[in-house]
């Protein structure tokens, strides 16, 4: 029985036992990782504040009692959440609200009602945060304290009793796995009626990534520390990477001006290529992008085909129709082939642009290498070699440069990022009359071995330049891969790991960390941590209507229509109810009749030794008079009659086994048998005397 029941009806309603307390407060701690992630700073900690306070308050009789108190700390709150949000409406300011709503109903509760209501709530909690964030990490925290809330609801209603902490943790697996099989039913076989269960309903701004329409000098230096997951991808075709550098295609920039570059403000659709592209030259790739806001979409370079939704737009780069605010799988083709076959006037004139701010010094740099051989090809060596032998150098921080310090970058400072070299090198191929444009992408990323598959991060937001050559069309040259000539075969982590360990580079971190990051045992972690998440978003998040009706369809569902599939779906969960709880009740049955077998036998036995159970006496009335005619006996004949009422009447008897309670009554009808044969034998001797 409960602890409040036992204290009385009235004292039920006067305070929360500390343990279901406890599990409520760990389970509320479990709803703040989407929290900290989507919400204004103050709601989180004040949430933590909140149940401190419980904790201090409770054992002293403290609440917030005074109605005009409750009522002006809402509106405080609403205040704040207006001030902090700009205004009430959207889904962080509502959730935000029933955070802040919550934590004053921890400091008010004091009752079992309360107690029972705040449990909904923080269910209502996990809903919010499952809205808020859908990740792996951020779904297994909700999980837990799913989970946690159940089983403070449990130990509520068993009691605070010694002993009774971890029935209620068995209590809660057990129903956590019966409730199991019915969530795979309906999550494989319930008609869709959205797309996928990874949606976003907050506003993504494209400022967390590292692309924008316009590429100005340290625009792609300052995410060099960001860890964001940019998209991750697999090759279903091998399990293996391409062999070379990886470049991933984002956005084409034309628009020229010194060190700052544009794209185009409305991206333009080409025609599908008629280019017959070789098959061993064709890369196929599933790729899972992440929210950011805008319309860049990522692929190999170069694209071929575009996915359902998307532009193959000038410039052979993937613009997705509309605005992506959630996950989007996607599966492209791309091919290393140049596309382009000749260049169009218009795209001539465009390529060879020149801002009116060129110093004369950047003008006769350019025209020196042209000055003696006219080849393009010559002319990009030549610019290499000025690269390469005039002490540039690759810097994560080369300070601020204005559009207009083209000359004070290649002549004074020369020092720089990848975007520093490739918008420089562009602008200086247009000076030497060489069509020129810059790609904005990611380079390289981390292979994972266990899910086969490349995690890209903003970190590896790259910057590269693209050239017209007449016999060989487009053709990538990166001007970093010469001043830093690891960067091309790595991602930007491994290099600078690798510079570090030459010392070329001052360690960013302290050792002790930077050598646990690169222990094979967080390597193993991590890298199982993320292929438990590109799981999670590939096969459960991107369960979709389409792959459904491939499953459907695999198993000869499909075109039973979705009405028909909802009743079989209902018939199948109450089949399986109906056979679920006959189970229980044949299993507790055969129990009950067990445990009252063992009691008869005990009474039995009992009746032998001289005490025999009237018709109308009960377990507790029989066990006292036996106790009084059997002093000798009195321990055991105690422990078989409590162990019988605990098991026959007990609302929760999982703590005491059954086989133990078998086991003292056939100890203590051992005894019986042991002590009748004595009687019998002294007996037979007085007889014979």
């Amino acid at each position: 029985m409960s602890e409040s029941k036992s204290r009385g009806g009235s004292n039920r309603d006067r305070s929360i036992p500390r343990r279901p307390l406890l599990w409520l407060a760990a389970a509320l701690l479990f709803t703040l990782p989407p929290m900290f992630d989507s919400l204004v700073s103050w709601v989180p900690y004040l949430f933590l504040l909140a149940l401190a306070l419980k904790f201090w308050m409770e054992p002293r009789g403290y609440r917030l009692r005074v109605a005009t108190l409750k009522l002006m700390l809402t509106v405080v709150a609403l205040l704040a959440i207006f001030f902090s949000y700009g205004s009430l409406r959207g889904v962080e300011p509502a959730v935000s609200l029933l955070v802040v709503l919550m934590s004053l109903k921890i400091l008010e509760a004091h009752t079992a009602r309360e107690f029972q209501v705040m449990v909904l709530i923080g269910w209502v909690l996990c809903l919010c945060g499952f809205i808020l964030s859908q990740d792996f990490a951020t779904a297994l925290s909700l999980l837990i304290a799913f989970a946690l809330l159940l089983v403070a609801l449990v130990q509520f209603h068993r009691g605070s009793a010694p002993g009774a902490f971890w029935p209620p943790l068995g209590t809660t697996c057990k129903l956590l796995v019966q409730a199991a099989p019915l969530v795979v039913l309906f999550f494989i076989l319930f008609p869709r009626i959205n797309t996928s269960f990874r949606f976003e309903l907050r506003v993504i701004r494209s400022a967390s990534t590292g692309f924008s329409d316009r590429l100005s000098p340290g625009s792609i230096a300052a995410l060099v520390n960001s860890s964001d997951i940019a998209f991750r991808a697999e090759f279903p075709d091998s399990k293996m990477p391409p062999p070379g550098p990886m470049y991933w295609r984002g956005v084409v920039m034309w628009n020229c001006d010194g060190m700052e570059w544009r794209a185009p403000y409305a991206a333009a659709s080409i025609p599908r290529s008629s280019t017959q592209f070789r098959r061993e030259n064709k890369i196929r790739q599933r790729i899972m992008l992440a929210p950011h806001g805008a319309r860049w979409m990522f692929a190999l370079d170069r694209p071929i085909e575009n996915p359902s939704g998307a532009i193959l737009a000038r410039g052979n780069y993937l613009s997705s129709v509309q605005t992506i605010r959630k996950a989007r799988r996607y599966e492209v083709v791309s091919s290393p082939e140049p596309a382009e076959k000749e260049l169009t006037p218009r795209e001539r004139r465009e390529a060879l642009e020149l801002p009116t701010s060129i110093s004369p010094a950047v003008r006769e740099l350019a025209q020196s290498w042209t000055a003696q051989n006219s080849d393009a090809r010559t002319t990009v060596k030549n610019a290499l070699q000025f690269l390469r032998t005039q002490g540039f150098r690759y810097s994560l921080s080369p300070g601020e440069y204005g559009k207009n310090d083209l000359e004070q970058f290649l002549f004074h400072r020369r020092v720089g990022f990848c975007e520093h070299y490739a918008t420089s090198f562009a602008t200086l191929m247009r000076l030497a009359g060489i069509p020129a444009r810059v790609v904005v992408g990611y380079l390289g990323g981390e292979y994972n071995d266990l899910g086969h598959f490349f995690l890209v991060r903003q970190s590896d937001t790259h910057a590269w330049c693209e050239i017209w050559l007449s016999d060989s069309g487009w053709t990538r040259v990166d001007p970093t891969s010469v001043v830093a000539p690891g960067r091309a075969s790595l991602d930007l982590t491994s290099f600078l790991e690798g510079r570090i360990a030459s010392g070329q580079m001052a360690a960013r971190q302290n050792g002790f960390f930077a050598e646990l990051a690169r222990s094979a045992l967080f390597t193993n972690i991590r890298l199982a941590s993320e292929t438990l998440s590109y799981v999670w978003d590939t096969r459960l998040l991107a369960f979709d209507a389409d792959v459904q009706e491939v499953f459907l369809d695999s198993i000869g569902l499909a075109r039973r229509g979705p009405f028909i599939l909802i009743i079989e779906i209902s018939m199948v969960a109450v089949a399986f109810l109906v056979i679920y709880f006959a189970w229980m009740q044949f299993r507790t049955r055969s129990r009950t009749d067990r445990v009252k077998a063992l009691y008869e036998r005990f009474c039995r036995k009992t009746a032998r030794l001289g005490v025999r159970r009237n018709s109308w006496e009960g377990p507790s009335d029989f066990s006292r008079r036996a106790v009084q005619l059997l002093p000798g006996e009195s321990e055991r004949i105690r422990k078989i009659s409590d162990t019988y009422i605990a098991l026959r009447y007990a609302p929760e008897p999982a703590a005491i086994s059954v086989d133990g309670f078998a086991k003292e009554v056939k100890t203590f009808a051992a005894i019986g048998t042991a002590r009748r044969g004595r009687r019998g034998h002294a007996s037979q001797r007085d007889a014979l005397i």
